[in-house]
């Protein structure tokens, strides 16, 4: 072997093992950097004489960062949803906002009044208990109106950053494949590990997969999970944005593309909240199966209670010896237009009264299909989920009714709702609208009074046995039904009308006529056995809004008088019946009619039970996937990471590989210079 054959031979062992050295002191330098892979030089046997230095390339396992980026997916995704419904679940668990506990108090407030109902403290403890409860109420309300308003911040923010990570990496796919094509030799591995932070990051806003380029060198397409194309082989991306439809603050993300080809028109693609996954997932999974229930869970338990109190005070007499009234004012609600809905339309919704037992937590999608001279004469509704979707019902049909006639003033909906339909412009076919019956509505409600003597303790109606009687039998019941002004026997005035039915008298045990305040014969009953709403069964018309029932056995000339309950402020009946609702069933499970209603307690013990099963289920799959996370973390590391102390031993390897090599660098000048000198 010549001096020069050694000369070549010893110098490319020194490069290689200073482009080694170079590599393990890059990998040393950066063991504490975020997202760097370990690099690893190769070297091949020259063909020709000595060796050849090779690729420099990261060492990373494909399946192990796949894993990895599935784990910070889920992690993202349940702790965005764990945090936020954990937050509603405090709020919930504490005493001071309890609704349950402030109706315990409103009814214990109500029957120590109904113990003496003239007297005014007690009745102004009802009224404070009243305001205290939707006080409570109204705190829940308000608070997840602010949670719903954050979190739209968020998703703004959240949308905005995916959006410059999404751009980021079309233009380091871009870079990369330049680089690649530039450079034969080494990976640009700086901006294949940018790249992977940047990936690693959308990751944790939403899913996504990520495959390699088969046409373009180094490049790679990122999708969501659900299919649609975020980041193109050339380098081209798409980007999200938010917009609403109806719900102004209900926020919707579509993906705006952009394929920047003449033949294939750019559009815009609705995104499925339930598909994203991540950060971003978890946050609509909270809005959509946390918040917005809740929300309207909470309007639909204050409606319920207000109109059951108010139908009932209604029923009674107050304490200035007039018929009740309102004790809540429950608001009306504005429809809000679909986007393809434009012109000045005004439609308004509000409960139709008697009937908040029948109020579910749905919204409502109302189409119109038919008009006459610009208003609407048929309508479609649809029930809707919070997200917007539609209601199931138990066949997992949508809850639909197609057909729904318009007539002049408020249409009657299903659930205990009226809309009317006004405005400047005239309704066209296909106009649509979303009403929100239950979502802020407990934002809203507020005392109609603030005079104790407006709560209607007594009843109206007062009937006796006369002194004359013979017989055993008693009054034992007086039911009032309708006390209003025009459709009942009650004058408006405090009193009854001449023509409603003033006495009951017996001409035999199973024989009874039903007579007015001028003695007139109203209606005669033969063969009766049963003494429970005598008016009812003599089929009295109208329906004068009041019956009685008897105990024991009439006889022959027996009669019962019934009149208006003048100075009667010491009767607490109708007290008794506004307590006993706090175990009658006034609030509905769902949109399903069959299903039974539930009381208030039960309801608002539902939702706050349903909300701690879902933080707590929460609670425990986050755990579970950031134990997942840290293994797929250690599996990466185990291939990728920087091990000092294999660094450390490769150092010394190639220390003396290099030592090695310049010796013989060394060994071949002293040789050549031999060789010269022995020339001369």
């Amino acid at each position: 072997m010549s001096s020069v054959d050694l000369f070549s031979l010893a110098t490319s062992g020194v490069n290689a093992s200073s482009k080694l050295l170079q590599t393990t002191s890059n990998n040393i330098a950066n063991v504490n950097t975020p997202g760097y892979v370990r690099e690893r030089t190769e070297l091949q046997n020259s063909q020709v004489f000595g060796v050849e230095i090779g690729n420099t390339e990261r060492i990373i396992n494909v399946f192990a960062q796949n894993q990895l980026r599935r784990d910070i997916t889920s992690v993202g995704e349940l702790d965005a949803f764990s945090s936020k419904t954990t937050a509603i679940d405090n709020l919930l668990a504490s005493e001071a906002n309890s609704i349950s506990q402030g109706l315990s108090e409103y009814f214990s407030a109500l029957q120590t009044a109904a113990d003496d109902p003239t007297n005014l403290a007690s009745r102004e403890q009802v009224l404070s208990k009243s305001e205290s409860l939707y006080n409570r109420m109204r705190t829940l309300s308000d608070y997840m109106l602010e949670k719903e308003e954050e979190l739209n911040l968020e998703v703004t923010s959240m949308v905005n950053r995916a959006n410059t990570l999404i751009g980021s990496i079309g233009d380091l796919n871009r870079n990369i494949v330049i680089a690649n094509g530039n450079n034969t030799s080494d990976q640009p591995t700086a901006l294949l590990n940018e790249r992977d932070q940047a990936i690693d990051e959308l990751a944790s806003i939403m899913g996504i997969t990520v495959k390699e380029s088969n046409t373009q060198n180094g490049a790679v397409t990122i999708n969501l999970t659900s299919g649609e194309s975020l980041v193109l082989e050339n380098g081209a991306f798409n980007l999200f944005e938010l917009s609403s439809n109806a719900d102004l603050t209900t926020k919707e993300i579509k993906l705006e593309t952009n394929f920047g080809s003449q033949t294939k028109k750019d559009t815009s693609i609705r995104v499925i909240e339930d598909d994203l996954g991540g950060a971003l997932g978890g946050l609509f999974k909270y809005r959509n199966e946390v918040l917005g229930p809740t929300m309207r869970d909470v309007g639909q338990i204050s409606v319920a209670f207000a109109d059951a109190m108010n139908t009932q005070n209604k029923l009674g007499m107050d304490l200035d010896g007039q018929i009740g009234g309102n004790i809540f004012d429950i608001p009306s609600f504005r429809g809000l237009a679909y986007e393809d809905t434009s012109g000045d339309y005004i439609v308004t919704g509000q409960l139709t009264e008697g009937k908040g037992a029948e109020l579910t937590d749905a919204d409502y999608r109302i189409e119109v299909k038919a008009v006459s001279a610009g208003v609407p004469t048929q309508i479609k509704v649809t029930l809707l989920n919070p997200d917007g979707t539609p209601k199931k019902d138990g066949m997992g049909q949508d809850i639909v009714d197609p057909s729904v006639a318009v007539t002049a003033g408020f249409a009657e909906l299903a659930g205990g709702i009226e809309v009317n339909f006004s405005g400047s412009d005239a309704y066209i076919v296909g106009n649509e609208f979303l009403i929100q019956p239950a979502k802020n509505v407990a934002s809203n409600i507020e005392m109609a009074t603030n005079r104790p003597e407006d709560l209607a303790f007594a009843n109206p109606v007062r009937a006796g046995a006369d002194s004359t009687n013979l017989g055993s039998a008693n009054v034992i019941d007086v039911t009032v039904s309708n006390t209003e002004a025009g459709t009942s026997a009650f004058d408006g005035a405090g009193g009854l009308l001449n023509s409603a039915p003033a006495q009951i008298s017996f001409t035999a045990a199973d024989t009874y006529e039903v007579l007015d305040g001028s003695g007139n014969v109203l209606s005669t009953v033969t063969g009766t056995t049963d003494l429970t709403n005598l008016i009812s069964q003599a089929g009295i018309s109208p329906d004068p809004g009041f019956d009685l029932s008897l105990d024991g056995v009439p006889k022959a000339g027996d009669s019962f008088s019934i009149s208006y309950n003048t100075d009667g402020f010491n009767d607490n009946s109708n007290a008794l019946n506004l307590a006993a609702i706090q175990n009658e069933n006034k609030v509905q499970v769902s949109s399903e009619a069959t299903n039974t209603p539930r009381t208030f307690q039960d309801a608002y013990a539902s939702m706050v039970g349903r909300i701690g099963e879902d933080a707590s289920m929460a609670s425990v799959s986050l755990a579970s996937a950031e134990a997942m996370k840290v293994q797929s973390e250690n599996w990466f590391e185990s291939v990728s990471g920087v091990s000092l102390d294999e660094e450390a031993a490769n150092l010394i390897k190639y220390q003396q590989s290099y030592a090695a090599a310049a010796r013989i660098l060394s060994t071949a000048q002293e040789l050549f210079n031999t060789i010269l000198q022995s020339a001369r």
